[in-house]
């Protein structure tokens, strides 16, 4: 592990970080498509499920709330159900949201994704839809959010403006920000939007944006790293930053300070699936982490694994500090792309369950993995269409009681070898001591325990619900416990023959 990066993740928590910009309400509509319309060549989308979460400057404030920040919002949204709904979203995730403005005449920016499922399995983006207001706001409404923005950047160790096309944002509130954070020595970190000349930037601390806003910026595209950075050396000089972090995709991203030479941070290869929401996490992170005294380049080091992590799921998702620690200590060599979170898990299978897929679920510590284990699977894909393994957490198995050394292998890596099976569809890690909670929120169709079982946990609540319980043989002979005891039982005799 990277001891120097670790050390700043180690220190996300409780930090004060104040997020500006224009918060939007995303909403992610599931279903199938089964025929083309008559009335045109388009497929027909057949809506199963919605998903609402934040976007925009709210999944910015979702993504540092998931680092363990403290995070105050600043901004404006309708007094309107999409904006009721976006407030009790932050507000949930621990989020402070008295900065938002609610305005009875407009209507919250609401950002609709039509996903589909590829062969009903594997969700895609067809369209995405946006509605905004038009109107501008007018003159009180811009200096009350200015009045706000000035309070609060003064109460924070550093501020992430997340600036939109819509007119959401007034540029004005950001120069009070920008210039009250300044006065009190806080950072403030922004990714623009290509709207302007962006003059209200000017004396800020970091710009993060793409190279298409940077040629959009300079009137030059390339994609030489060396000239790239040739250019955001000059914005950088004009709007008298400290610096600018430039995303460059599969290349990774480029720092650049206002002195000294620019810092390429190339990225480690992924199994790519999904980018939405991938720049408000990295803006997430390189927040955090420069107020956690983290200097930019590993601020951006820190921001581009955990954009990495972003990527392998589908969604605008939020990555964790332990998952960033954990991707670290791997080297960031391959990711787990089948892991989820209980909540993200559920969200993925809301659509499958509507298309009439049948889920089924078992649980265990699969500490080391045997040929036992992969008829166990192949029995438990038998059962049904998507297989999810709920897998105990390293703090779980140690509780019990199984050996001082287990588990053998962590948890990122048992959840990395059980994604490398084919009869596995996804992988999630629960601390508690037993996964009740976990199957409560699943309700599978099919719960799969092994014949050793005595006691089935869940057995009830998925009966209950209509599913069933599925027995499954075990291979004799085969077994943690037992391949563990032939282990040290090899080392024994190795130690006597010595």
């Amino acid at each position: 592990m990277s001891t120097g990066l670790a050390q700043w993740v180690q220190q996300f928590r409780s930090r004060r970080l104040l997020v500006l910009g224009g918060f939007a309400l995303d909403r992610h509509c599931y279903g199938h498509v089964e025929d083309i319309s008559p009335e045109a060549p388009v497929p027909v989308l057949r809506i199963t499920d919605e998903t609402p979460r934040a976007g925009g400057a709210g999944h910015v404030a979702m993504a540092l709330a998931a680092l363990g920040a403290e995070v105050a919002c600043c901004g404006v949204v309708g007094d309107d159900a999409s904006g009721r709904q976006l407030i009790d979203l932050l507000t949930a995730a621990g989020a402070r949201t008295d900065g938002l403005k609610r305005l009875p005449d407009r209507q919250t920016t609401t950002h609709t994704r039509l996903i589909g499922l590829a062969q009903l399995r594997h969700p895609q983006q067809m369209m995405r839809v946006e509605r905004a207001c038009p109107a501008t706001l007018s003159a009180d409404t811009v200096e009350q959010v200015a009045s706000v923005a000035r309070d609060l950047a003064g109460q924070v160790e550093a501020v992430c403006v997340r600036d939109s096309d819509a007119s959401d944002w007034p540029e004005a509130a950001c120069r009070a920000a920008v210039d009250a954070a300044r006065q009190s020595d806080r950072p403030v970190l922004i990714n623009p939007a290509p709207r302007s000349d962006w003059q209200y930037c000017r004396n800020a601390t970091v710009l993060m944006l793409n190279r298409r806003k940077l040629a959009l910026r300079v009137g030059e595209s390339t994609d030489d790293v060396s000239r790239i950075g040739e250019l955001a050396r000059s914005v950088v000089g004009d709007l008298k930053l400290e610096g600018m972090v430039v995303t460059l995709d599969r290349d990774g991203a480029l720092v650049v300070p206002a002195k000294g030479e620019p810092v390429h941070v190339p990225t480690q290869p992924r199994a790519v699936y999904d980018i939405t929401g991938a720049g408000d996490v990295m803006l997430a992170v390189l927040g955090v982490a420069v107020a956690a005294g983290a200097d930019l380049a590993d601020a951006a080091r820190l921001a581009n694994v955990a954009a990495g992590l972003s990527i392998e799921r589908f969604g605008p998702v939020t990555v964790s500090g332990d998952e960033i620690l954990a991707d670290l200590a791997l080297g960031g060599r391959t990711g787990v792309p089948k892991l989820r979170t209980l909540d993200e898990l559920i969200a993925e299978l809301a659509p499958r369950r509507s298309a009439g897929c049948k889920i089924v679920f078992t649980n265990g510590c699969f500490d080391m993995l045997h040929a036992g284990h992969v008829q166990y699977f192949q029995f438990c894909r038998d059962q049904g269409d998507f297989v999810v393994v709920g897998l105990n957490s390293d703090a779980s198995v140690r509780a019990q009681g199984k050996g001082d050394d287990r588990p053998i292998n962590n948890q990122l890596d048992r959840a990395r070898m059980l994604g490398g099976l084919e009869n596995v569809d996804y992988v999630v890690i629960f601390e508690e001591p037993t996964p009740e909670n976990m199957i409560r929120r699943i309700l599978p169709d099919v719960l799969v325990k092994g014949q050793d079982w005595k006691w089935i946990c869940g057995k009830d609540i998925v009966e209950q619900a209509g599913g069933r319980v599925a027995i499954a043989p075990l291979m004799e002979g085969y077994g943690t416990t037992e391949l563990l005891a032939r282990i040290r039982g090899m080392e024994g005799r190795r130690e006597r023959n010595d």
